[in-house]
């Protein structure tokens, strides 16, 4: 029997490898800088572009000339979170939770290692976090990523789930592996993370894991705020218990039994 893999068309994953560099803040592309990232010849490039252009899918900056996502993409994207019940389940308790606090609250998955977050309720404070949404962040410095790592099934998942290489955000960044490790059991121990400026110096953030019917991790929820509002008796006394309770009922939403087993 074959493989999956054999039966690929080239032409498709072509395209879809120029899709996939429009991402992070990568806004606009040029046919130059695409051929060098894809390593594939100029004209090659212009037909994958002039193709997706045409499907709505890539569209063409006329003043620049180079290229960005079309709407096409976008409606796919929209269309995804629509069909994830995560976020149908988990909105109305974000509202919720931000009402309690006022502070920015995110739901949010892992994929290739890194925390993409799926929605978001803000603050009503002048100064606060601004939204995330879409934005690909890295699991090991931030809460809502450390929080669904230490709660892995096994030590394999929890290793997948890490990148091979810890790059240093701040000062305060974890970026040594067996200390992430141990951090991680912490993170267990308590039932929620704490981003103390991890990623960016001047946010702190705290998360707890979801859990579907099955028992598995299917996501995230947290806090966010300027380190300022911050302090860690703030943290630990109120929003922590907030972002657990509010994991707990969502996960009960998905069908998971918090009697079975630990939310935390």
């Amino acid at each position: 029997k074959k493989d999956k893999s054999d039966y690929v068309i080239q032409s498709v994953s072509h395209a879809l490898d120029v899709l996939e560099q429009f991402r992070g803040d990568t806004d606009e592309l040029g046919v130059t800088e695409l051929s060098k990232r894809l390593k594939l010849h100029k004209n090659n490039v212009f037909r994958l572009l002039a193709t997706l252009e045409a499907r709505g899918y890539i569209e063409q900056n006329r003043v620049t000339e180079n290229y960005r996502l079309g709407l096409k993409s976008l409606e796919l994207g929209q269309a995804f979170i629509k069909q994830m019940g995560l976020l149908r389940q988990a909105h109305p308790v974000l509202k919720e939770l931000v009402a309690k606090c006022n502070e920015t609250a995110y739901v949010g998955i892992i994929r290739e290692r890194e925390i993409v977050y799926l929605d978001a309720v803000e603050a009503k404070q002048t100064v606060r976090v601004v939204s995330r949404v879409g934005n690909r962040l890295p699991t090991y410095c931030t809460a809502i990523g450390k929080a669904q790592i230490a709660f892995s099934e096994s030590e394999d998942d929890m290793d997948q789930l890490i990148p091979r290489e810890l790059r240093r955000f701040t000062p305060k960044t974890i970026a040594e592996r067996k200390q992430l490790l141990d951090h991680l059991k912490k993170v267990r121990e308590l039932g929620y993370a704490v981003d103390t400026g991890e990623y960016e110096e001047d946010v702190k953030c705290v998360g707890a894991p979801i859990r579907d019917y099955t028992r598995r991790v299917v996501g995230g929820i947290c806090l966010s705020g300027p380190a300022a509002r911050m302090e860690e008796e703030r943290i630990h006394q109120e929003l922590a218990p907030l972002v657990v309770k509010a994991s707990r009922e969502i996960s009960s939403r998905l069908g998971y039994e918090v009697g079975l087993g630990s939310a935390k």
